[in-house]
């Protein structure tokens, strides 16, 4: 892995703006055409959203894994992109595009310019903040978070897992076997989260608590219990720890100022995963088109239909179809 310096112009066949799965699987495949990369991510860390908020968390729908740690699958695919001998730009944000005959010009935040034959835009939902819990100002990591990177500091505490949607129910679960206990707080009867998990939840020794909302945090200097109203009644709850988990605000950034087609903060593309602009595609949650179904599954195909399909854009001679990678 290479960290590229700032302050001159790069040339590269291809730029990767977001090192989640699509855009580190897109890296590989890209290597596989024959094509030098350069990926850019505004995270320090490559793995994008599974490296910042679930590594511990277990994956059930990549093809070939009964089930596989998050962490894990980034090795993997960090591993299997290092074959293309990538350049990567990591805590840095792609803000400016230009057009050229012969490529397209990037430029990142601290000045680096890339020089490319094409872009492929991978960036998940963008840059994310964690949605506030009202009650909590004040406790962020004095007993609050809105991630879990790790289990280990929740051995043996009473823990409040506040949301009902996928990644809510999946901590709470995860906990209940570390933690004393496990409160999970929703404001609903009904969940955001995948069938599966309200069936386990259900079926776990995870106290729920719906129609109920989190009135305040006390204790001194970490959180010690937590005021919950319950269908209008005052309730208190021990709790050494409180996880936010009430969801994102996505913002594209810089990437609305290109004149690319977006709709509801997401690319538009076609079949290609060609965007409206010249030489740039998209791919993974970004993009966005008819009966688009978001899985991480679903953007490892979508990053090799794009590279497949700029691979003509980069070099006139190659072909949509390269023939398959178990071929001699």
């Amino acid at each position: 892995m290479t960290d590229a310096p700032g302050s001159e112009a790069t040339e590269t066949d291809l730029v990767i703006v977001g090192a989640g799965p699509t855009g580190l699987f897109a890296t590989y495949y890209a290597g596989f055409r024959g094509m030098s990369v350069t990926v850019v991510d505004s995270l320090p860390e490559l793995g994008g959203q599974i490296t910042a908020m679930y590594p511990e968390k277990e994956i059930l729908d990549v093809a070939g894994f009964p089930n596989v740690l998050g962490r894990d699958l980034v090795a993997g695919l960090v591993a299997q992109a290092a074959t293309a001998g990538p350049a990567y730009l990591l805590g840095r944000t792609a803000v400016g595009l230009s057009h050229h005959e012969d490529g397209v010009h990037l430029t990142l935040d601290d000045g680096t310019l890339l020089h490319a034959k094409a872009l492929l835009v991978t960036a998940g939902i963008g840059t994310f903040s964690p949605r506030a819990l009202p009650a909590g100002e004040g406790w962020l990591h004095k007993g609050l978070e809105f991630f879990v990177p790790s289990f280990g500091p929740y051995e043996g505490k009473d823990v409040v897992v506040v949301g009902g949607g996928d990644s809510a129910l999946d901590w709470a679960l995860h906990l209940e076997p570390i933690a004393r206990s496990v409160t999970l707080i929703h404001r609903r009867d009904a969940f955001r989260a995948h069938e599966r998990s309200v069936a386990q939840l259900r079926a776990s020794t995870v106290q729920v608590l719906t129609n109920a909302e989190v009135t305040a945090l006390r204790g001194a200097p970490t959180v010690d219990e937590v005021d919950v109203e319950v269908e209008g009644r005052p309730h208190t709850i021990k709790a050494q720890a409180v996880v936010a988990a009430l969801g994102f605000v996505a913002d594209l950034g810089p990437v609305q100022q290109w004149g690319i087609d977006t709709a509801k903060r997401h690319i538009v593309v076609d079949p290609t995963m060609r965007t409206n602009l010249p030489r740039v595609f998209a791919a993974g949650d970004v993009a966005d088109y008819p009966g688009k179904v978001r899985l991480i599954a679903v953007g490892f195909g979508e990053a090799a239909t794009a590279i497949n399909n700029l691979a003509p854009v980069i070099d006139p001679h190659a072909h949509v179809f390269p023939g398959h990678s178990s071929e001699g």
